[in-house]
């Protein structure tokens, strides 16, 4: 029944991301779903989680700061730590029994407690008892479905691919946790105007991630509504590293409908919300280096 609950899973989660995207709330995955009269729970007290109604794990996950060191590998491959040192721990036996049968599982990340970043399907791809890791990657199921059809496996092809996804899904980690921290950090609200509703706000780089400088640290992000980080983005605004807003001149000359007039021009000379913790921040030689430029474009 385990191939039956896993492929069940995958759909449910599917389903769940689509509703409220790839970070999804603990509580939630914690009570999973129904299948034929069993609870499917997808995260639980230990890392490495496997359903009572299942024989192997559904899932595993990483926790920043926490008690196991999991890394990526120079190959971009992420190196997850055994559950104690025991290779022959039944939790690490039923973890590398997936490896030996190549099942896939699902990949959670805490981007900050109570949220996990969802990945899936991830696979065992290597297992070193001396370092006490497991290697994973991470695959795309259509891709594995089309293939397992009308495609031959190529294993170089496989490896190469599967290093990219794995790489994109660091990348997707820094920025999923970036994005709560900074939302976290100002109370789920726009900085400029308030508005609270999280599928409309943004985390916005001070110093973009491309730029030296671009840390994702919460000190160098915003909490922006949509509007708001185009805005800020295309220099129609700028804050001043006192945090005030300030607007291009033509901006405020413009005549136009209500969102111009109390969405843009009426936030001149206001104070940004600020984080009730003073190192979240902005921090002020960022905020100097980004007004520069802002009047530079002005």
């Amino acid at each position: 029944m385990d191939h039956e609950i896993r492929l069940a899973a995958f759909e449910w989660l599917k389903n769940q991301v689509e509703l409220h995207g790839d970070v999804l709330d603990y509580r939630l995955l914690y009570e999973g779903f129904n299948y034929k009269g069993n609870r499917i729970s997808f995260i639980g007290p230990q890392g490495i989680w496997k359903p009572k109604a299942m024989e192997l794990p559904i899932s595993f996950t990483s926790i920043p700061d926490g008690p196991y060191a999991d890394s990526f590998s120079k190959d971009g491959f992420l190196q997850y730590k055994y559950m104690g040192n025991d290779p022959n721990h039944g939790v690490n036996f039923r973890l590398r029994e997936t490896w030996k049968r190549q099942i896939p599982l699902i990949y959670f990340y805490r981007v900050v407690p109570g949220k996990y970043l969802a990945i899936w399907p991830v696979y065992i791809i290597g297992d070193n008892p001396k370092d006490l890791t497991f290697t994973v990657a991470v695959d795309d199921i259509d891709y594995i479905q089309k293939r397992q059809q009308f495609m031959a496996a190529d294993d170089t092809e496989d490896n190469a691919r599967r290093a990219y996804l794995t790489v994109s899904m660091k990348q997707r980690v820094h920025q999923r946790a970036f994005r709560e921290k900074v939302l976290r950090a100002y109370q789920g609200q726009c900085a400029l105007c308030k508005l609270k509703h999280a599928e409309l706000l943004d985390a916005a780089h001070i110093i973009p991630d491309s730029e030296e400088g671009g840390e994702p640290i919460v000190s160098n992000g915003l909490s922006l509504c949509k509007i708001h980080h185009a805005a800020f983005d295309k220099h129609i605004l700028g804050i001043t590293p006192d945090y005030t807003i300030k607007l291009r001149e033509d901006i405020l000359r413009e005549i136009d409908g209500p969102m111009l007039k109390y969405g843009l021009q009426a936030l001149e000379n206001n104070k940004i919300i600020l984080p009730s913790h003073i190192n979240d921040r902005p921090d002020r030689d960022r905020l100097e280096r980004r007004y520069l430029e802002f009047l530079d474009a002005s």
